[in-house]
């Protein structure tokens, strides 16, 4: 028997199960239940049809974690146009190249960020324009509420729908080049969802609070795993940490995901003001990417008392296909925990994960041969919006129909994956290679260091040099609390000789992206701003 798989589902299993059950808590404190949630999505539906919106059609959702943005996803789907969520920290420039790039037909946008839509409204092809105060806006928006009460749900019309048709396209963060339109079906989105609700034990008693953008990546797939579980929503708009653990205590909330950055403004926060920092739940969290330091799990498990999830992926994969949580690897209590929750991990069920040399053959499984990462699985991406070249390359560079992550990895002989280096940051000097990441573990492991970024620096002698950029626990750039040759020392006992960084400088901050991911090429350009080429010849 063949059901198709749509995206849909989720919410009306919600609706049958869990209609009188609270579905979501806004960020002004209203509660609506799921079959609220469902009805305002049936109305937004409704009025998007009247406005003109047909299947296949691109809307987009500008919205810092409220219910609107939910609301406005299941809406747009329901109509089978496509959801296309837009990062919020974005420039204007940035949104008029989205759009027009998208087709976008009509948008929805938060009141505190509508005004940089407003700011290229000419430039781009969308009709309709709503917002949830027209007034703080200029320009004719639409009044979101007026536009949902004037709506008849009964009115909106599903279409007929097919699993491999394209449901949603999420653009890249832009740490290179132009943002590119990722593809994703429904049969990609709903497997997706259902591989994070096993390997993230999501459950319909779980509280979810919303820290980690909706728009990235359809918040890692949580608008449906959440909702399809009959789970609670908890909004927030942006990240504060006191917020956070205020929310924790007063909802109980069980899981969240956090950058590791988040992670640790937690922990600088907890440091300073104390409190509890659990409810009624035990709290589970999930973080991706770059494995946080040791320091920082120590702080999630030990004094939080949370159980921390290290997961992996990109826009381009779900984005989730590796977890370390593999229990039979290591016990809760045992010190043994932290070298498996610092990898990257395994990949979840039906993900296949590889490191590849340049030849496309698999690394030996020693732990220290560097290859590509590339995956096969059926949360990947269909294909790039209108760039078959970039689509071609993303899946044939080394090995043919793997998904290219562009991840500088070695794998251990349990098939656990370890991130070295992004493959345009791996630094080579004097013909040497260095894992920016292993010289930024070493780095932080300074009580003075809050956060730091380790990129290629140009040398005359080396070619290339690590260079350490390093915030200060101190929040002084003035006055860092060590000197850059104390620190450089205090790193060159961890790490070998030609490892240290042969310089360190110390800023108020990192650029990063909306999910905390440090923007390296923004460090890059500066440094190599003067050069013919943005690699040294070492």
């Amino acid at each position: 028997m063949h059901k198709p798989l749509l995206v849909t589902d989720f919410l009306d299993r919600a609706r049958r199960h869990y209609a009188d059950e609270e579905a979501v808590l806004a960020t002004d404190g209203t509660r609506y239940t799921y079959e609220e949630l469902a009805e305002r999505a049936d109305r937004f539906a409704a009025a998007l049809q009247a406005r003109g919106v047909e299947k296949g059609d691109r809307v987009a959702v500008l919205d810092p974690n409220t219910h609107y943005h939910l609301e406005a996803a299941y809406g747009i789907m329901e109509t089978g146009a496509v959801h296309t969520p837009l990062n919020y920290r974005l420039t204007p420039d940035d949104y008029a190249y989205i759009l027009a790039d998208a087709g976008v037909t009509a948008v929805y946008a938060d009141h505190e960020y509508a005004g940089k839509v407003q700011a290229v409204r000419e430039e781009v092809p969308v009709e309709t324009f709503i917002t949830d105060d027209p007034d703080a806006v200029e320009g004719e928006w639409e009044d979101a509420e007026a536009v949902l009460a004037e709506a008849d749900p009964d009115a909106a019309e599903r279409p007929e729908m097919h699993e491999d048709e394209v449901i949603t396209i999420n653009y890249t963060s832009g740490t290179t080049g132009d943002p590119k339109g990722v593809c994703r079906t429904h049969r990609a989105e709903t497997l997706h969802a259902y591989l994070i609700s096993v390997h993230q034990e999501i459950a319909d008693d779980d509280v979810y609070l919303w820290t980690l953008p909706m728009f990235h990546v359809n918040g890692w797939g949580h608008i449906y795993a959440i909702t399809g579980a009959g789970a609670r929503h908890v909004c927030a708009r942006g990240v504060d940490a006191g917020e956070v653990f205020d929310r924790i205590r007063e909802e109980d909330v069980s899981y969240f995901c956090a950058a590791p950055t988040v992670l640790n403004s937690l922990g600088e926060y907890h440091d300073e003001h104390g409190g509890a920092t659990t409810g009624a739940n035990d709290v589970r969290v999930a973080t991706a990417g770059a494995a946080p330091p040791e320091a920082t799990i120590r702080t999630i498990e030990e004094e939080f008392g949370w159980y921390l999830k290290h997961v992996y992926g990109a826009t381009e994969t779900g984005p989730l296909i590796t977890t370390s949580d593999a229990r039979r690897h290591f016990a809760d209590d045992s010190e043994d925990r932290f070298a498996v929750k610092k990898t990257q991990g395994i990949g979840y069920l039906g993900t296949e994960i590889r490191v590849v040399d340049e030849d496309g053959d698999d690394v030996p499984p020693d732990g220290s041969t560097v290859g590509e990462v590339v995956v096969r699985g059926n949360q990947v991406m269909d294909r790039y919006w209108n760039k078959p070249e970039a689509t071609e390359e993303a899946f044939s560079e080394r090995a043919e129909d793997y998904y290219h992550m562009g991840d500088l990895a070695v794998v251990d002989e349990d098939g656990f994956i370890s991130i070295q280096d992004r493959k345009k940051d791996i630094i080579i000097s004097g013909g040497e290679n260095i894992s920016s990441i292993e010289l930024e573990d070493a780095v932080f492991e300074h009580p003075a260091v809050a956060d730091v970024a380790v990129i290629p620096a140009p040398s005359d002698k080396w070619g290339e040099t690590p260079k350490a950029f390093v915030v200060p626990d101190s929040g002084d750039s003035n006055d860092p609390g060590v000197s850059a040759e104390d620190l450089r020392a205090f790193v060159k006992e961890r790490v070998a000789n030609y490892k240290t960084p042969g310089e360190v400088e110390f800023v108020e901050s990192l650029p990063t992206t909306a999910t905390g991911k440090v923007q390296k090429y923004e460090l890059r350009e500066r440094e190599w701003a003067e050069e013919d080429r943005m690699v040294g010849e070492g």
